[in-house]
């Protein structure tokens, strides 16, 4: 039989006002990455059953499941009973991007999602919510245009990628289950991501803004964007794309100048963008050059608040909580 209602509303960290008065059967693939790893933890730390999803069987655990998209269909089994999916998964970015990368990068996001969307309208009891990794590079570079989720797209690789990403996903809209596109900035936290690469060089104070540091930061906390995913699940009326990112973007100058103050470096040693550029090829102008000045509109009106809204309390909080 299926869980139970889903999670009740709410937004804080320690209790959860958002945990469910019974608890749900989760279903997340990329489970083992940075975000779904804390997401998948503190589901459990609320009580929840977690099936997680995995690319290799390595990290297997009791009750997971072991899918290749890019190979296999999705297991039988694999969404039985489901309240809710969270699905993360896909090929890292930040490498340089060959055509064989850049193929991997799309279809191991597109094709998972239109599996997983062909699984979810063929049980007969439906999950009544799905979560869809997105990101905020959906608008591509748009220098100092302020972002909500009403935006165009724009039309870069990672752009075209995002929008057919966000596509794969309308069978599930059209079958009557909420669906919700998480469009993510940049997760700070030590453990991985921007943040993790980027502390050992601050901390030696040879750290300093990209490529002149004009391009927009879209960020969020990591500990926000498993609260702002939980409220996701809880939250009926949010449906559609939504910027999970802080409220208070900056600029690549502005997020450098401030690690360097949390850390007690200095932080103005230039990064060029031809170096960049030679180093990483497409990828570097793409990502790490282009900018988004993305604002979390659709998550604010949906009573999401943020334990940390400025830059500086979430790096500080990352880094105490973390390190």
């Amino acid at each position: 039989m299926r869980s139970g209602a889903l999670l009740a509303a709410g937004h804080r960290m320690q209790p959860d006002p958002q945990a469910a008065s019974r608890p749900l059967t989760i279903v997340v693939t990329g489970a083992t990455g940075l975000i779904g790893s804390a997401l998948v933890a503190h589901l459990r730390a609320e009580k929840h059953t977690v099936r997680r999803i995995l690319h290799s069987p390595r990290a297997r655990e009791a009750g997971d499941v072991v899918w290749d998209p890019m190979r296999t269909a999705l297991p039988a089994d694999a969404l039985a009973d489901a309240d809710a999916v969270v699905h993360l998964a896909g090929e890292p970015v930040a490498h340089r991007w060959t055509e064989e990368r850049k193929r991997n990068i799309r279809e191991s996001r597109v094709r998972a999602t239109e599996q997983l969307a062909r699984a979810v309208c063929a049980v007969d009891v439906k999950p009544r919510v799905f979560l869809s990794g997105s990101a905020v590079g959906y608008y591509g570079d748009r220098g100092e245009e302020v972002l909500d989720e009403t935006s165009s797209p724009g039309s870069d690789f990672l752009a075209r990628v995002c929008v057919d990403w966000e596509n794969a996903t309308k069978p599930m809209v059209d079958a009557g289950v909420r669906v919700v596109l998480l469009r993510t900035g940049i997760v700070l936290s030590p453990r991985g991501g921007a943040l993790a690469r980027l502390l050992p060089i601050f901390r030696l104070g040879a750290g300093g803004p990209i490529g002149g540091g004009r391009q927009w930061m879209s960020w969020i906390g990591l500990s926000d964007h498993v609260r702002a995913m939980q409220h996701a699940l809880a939250t009926d009326t949010l449906t559609g794309p939504a910027n999970l990112c802080a409220p208070n973007p900056v600029t690549n100058a502005e997020f450098a100048t401030t690690l360097g103050r949390v850390l007690a470096r200095p932080a103005i040693v230039p990064v060029p963008a031809l170096a960049l550029e030679l180093l990483y090829g497409e990828m570097a102008s793409a990502t790490l050059l282009a900018g988004q000045r993305a604002i979390p509109k659709a998550l604010s009106a949906s009573g999401f608040t943020f334990t940390e809204p400025t830059l500086e309390g979430a790096l500080r909080a990352e880094v105490r909580a973390r390190a």
